[in-house]
């Protein structure tokens, strides 16, 4: 499986709506490694590895699930960071 790594830049109403917990948690579900974290510019940055269709569907579900708080998703590629075994909240 060919395993990918994206940084997604979230914008809009993210932050103080529960967002990054529940980032984590569907991140968890996808089996997808790396981080979320907010940015001080009211934005929510996401670090997201792992196989192609586990990053993109985890992608699709957090927009689903938050698309009414979310204005723009920017999303970039990103190399690999084998140092994220697990996806966590960092600050």
């Amino acid at each position: 499986m060919d395993q990918i790594a994206r940084c997604i830049i979230f914008t809009g109403r993210v932050q103080g709506v529960g967002f990054r917990f529940t980032a984590r948690s569907i991140a968890s579900r996808h089996q997808i490694t790396g981080y979320v974290r907010n940015l001080p510019d009211g934005t929510v940055e996401m670090l997201a590895q792992g196989p192609v269709e586990n990053v993109e569907s985890c992608i699709a579900d957090i927009n689903d699930y938050f698309g009414h708080y979310i204005r723009k998703t920017d999303i970039q590629e990103y190399s690999i960071d084998p140092s994220y075994t697990d996806f966590r909240i960092t600050f």
